[in-house]
């Protein structure tokens, strides 16, 4: 008699519907995993920017107003962390001429967060237009793929490939005073809630974010997709150092997020347009 209630127990639990533990919430005593509320950040515009340069096999006459953007998670406990940082040297600026120009440090200000509140950055490549502005955001902690890092730093490499020598040289700085992380390889959580992806080889090991919010898991592509458009086609990013690897990146984005609608893409003016909100140049995704 006295083994019954265990038995009981065992029946119950053999009767539980699948998945009931996980419905049970975090185990006593653990912490709840964050959740982040993510935005996009447009600081430029390059006009008619060619179609075919960024879409594989896209019309050779089409034209589109580029959006240069950086994107701010907003966490838990004062955790404000910076995909990418965008550009600023006058040289760039006055190479590319961008239209509706503002420096990163104040954009990210259109969404309440001051450039010293930045606590983490995530490059998710080296191009000037992404890796250029990380100076401007003094307290944050960078974090980059190692292959990446490694590569473009490496003797003989800085001012090619769209890597210009005075970022590397920075980064290499950034290093040598602990304030910069090498993260080595694919599927880390680099922060709580947050995990990096490589595969897309858009340069030489480029990742993309997958992070944790209240609608779900958002997929921060960056450069690893352009466009909506690579998605809606299946069609690879025009620059690429291996199609079928960035082919495979963004068929493994459509599963890593909860919903295609998501997936962020690196460029893309309607971006602002699907998440008009709160406006002026800021879209939250949700």
């Amino acid at each position: 008699m006295r083994r019954r209630p265990v038995v009981s127990a065992l029946i119950l639990a053999l009767l539980a519907p699948a998945g009931a533990a996980a419905q049970a919430g975090p185990a006593a005593g653990t912490t709840p995993a964050p959740v982040y509320r993510v935005y996009a950040i447009r600081y430029a515009v390059l006009p008619g920017f060619p179609l075919d340069g960024l879409v594989e096999g896209a019309d050779s006459t089409g034209r589109i107003d580029l959006a240069m953007m950086v994107w701010l998670l907003r966490g838990p406990g004062g955790r404000t962390v910076l995909v990418d940082a965008g550009f600023h040297r006058d040289s760039l600026v006055k190479r590319w001429k961008p239209r509706s120009y503002e420096r990163p440090d104040s954009a990210v200000r259109k969404a309440g967060v001051r450039a010293e509140q930045v606590t983490d950055l995530v490059l998710t490549h080296l191009h000037w237009d992404h890796a250029d502005g990380v100076d401007l955001f003094p307290r944050a902690h960078v974090w980059v793929q190692k292959a990446e890092y490694e590569h473009y730093t490496a003797p003989g490499r800085p001012g090619h490939e769209g890597v210009t020598a005075e970022d590397a040289a920075y980064l290499e700085r950034l290093k040598a005073d602990g304030r910069l992380t090498l993260v080595d390889g694919d599927g880390r959580e680099i922060l709580p809630g947050i995990v990096v992806y490589t595969g897309g080889k858009h340069t030489f090991e480029s990742q993309y974010l997958g992070v944790r919010t209240a609608q779900g898991t958002t997929v921060v592509a960056s450069d690893n997709v352009y466009l909506y458009l690579n998605l809606e086609r299946h069609a690879p990013i025009a620059q690429t150092l291996d199609r079928a690897s960035n082919l495979a990146a963004q068929a493994r984005m459509l599963e890593l997020a909860t919903s295609p609608r998501l997936i962020v893409p690196g460029h893309d003016p309607a971006v602002f347009v699907r998440f008009p909100r709160p406006g002026d140049g800021v879209a939250e995704i949700r």
